[in-house]
């Protein structure tokens, strides 16, 4: 698969410039979500806690998760705008992970987006306190009327997003990734199969990549068939960017990746380089967003930016 290719398509520069305009919209809504204005309800918002809940959620990242949101929701004729407070929703959840993970008695990395890491900026228990809020805060926002004016929309946008962040997947994910490090037996890392890479992935990263699409699904109405497509869509494209991210692991630079690069094989992390070799995890990766690719057949091309998106997952360098 050539990037220089791609680049070249129109579906990849529209690619281009909705992921910077959802970003930016993204931005300025969590801004806004995360200010020093009382919400209703609301007693106080202590200073310290709202501004490192500001510093794990605002000034980077590709904002892919709300992208995702608002795309899929797009091809049904839902206008970007509506759908953006779902897609806050969900980077909320994944800023909140990335809080946590980063903790010493998780990850322990010290950077993040090129900055420090919320422990390092502020201390322990303002991050584990920031991560909390962040990670409630974002069932708050879809629970409001203001995000969708049916209250069924709103429950089924908060199943989806609660099942992807809890115990059957991405905090259930980090406890499988845990434990295949050794941390809760002999201290050694497991030896885990490809089935058992690629089930603990599908959850700890996987999972809120494919709830990202389906809650736009649910914000644009999609059919039973059209919804199944979607899904197979957006867990091949999770398992895409999965694998893609084990790569460069390996082959990227700090710099690049604004974070501590070899941290996995320092670990003893199961990942699929380790499992099936760089050449063969890259093909994976390749396989993975062809496949993504292929769930869209159904749609026409109002799908194309969903589909660079595919590829984008299996083709970034950060």
């Amino acid at each position: 698969m050539s990037s220089a290719s791609t680049r070249e398509t129109p579906a990849t520069d529209a690619l281009a410039a909705r992921l910077a305009s959802t970003a930016d919209a993204i931005e300025v809504l969590l801004d806004d979500l995360l200010g020093e204005t009382l919400r209703q309800g609301e007693i106080a918002r202590p200073a310290r806690l709202l501004a490192a809940m500001r510093h794990g959620a605002l000034g980077g990242g590709k904002r892919l998760r709300p992208f995702l949101t608002v795309e899929t929701a797009r091809l049904f004729g839902v206008a970007p705008q509506a759908a953006l407070r779902a897609g806050a929703a969900v980077e909320l959840v994944h800023c909140y992970s990335l809080v946590h993970d980063d903790l010493p008695a998780m990850d322990d990395d010290d950077t993040r987006r090129g900055r420090p890491t919320v422990h390092k900026a502020f201390d322990e228990a303002s991050a584990i306190l920031a991560g909390d809020t962040l990670l409630t805060y974002a069932f708050e926002v879809l629970a409001d009327p203001a995000t969708h004016p049916s209250g069924e929309i709103r429950a089924a946008l908060v199943l989806a997003l609660a099942q992807a962040s809890g115990l059957g997947g991405m905090a259930g994910g980090q406890m499988l990734d845990l434990a295949a490090e050794g941390r809760f037996g002999s201290g050694e890392p497991a030896a885990l199969s490809q089935a058992e890479i690629r089930r603990l992935q599908a959850m700890k990263t996987g999972a809120l990549l494919a709830a990202s699409v389906e809650m736009g699904a649910i914000l644009g109405g999609a059919s039973p068939a059209q919804r199944a497509a979607l899904t197979a869509y957006g867990r091949a494209l999770g398992a895409a960017f999965q694998v893609a991210d084990d790569i460069l692991d390996v082959e990227a630079s700090p710099e690049q990746l604004g974070k501590a690069t070899a941290k996995d094989q320092d670990k003893g992390k199961g990942t699929l380089v380790q499992a099936l070799g760089l050449d063969a995890a890259k093909r994976e990766r390749d396989g993975l967003s062809a496949a993504a690719v292929e769930a869209l057949a159904g749609f026409g091309p109002e799908a194309d930016t969903l589909r660079a998106a595919a590829r984008f997952a299996a083709e970034r360098t950060s």
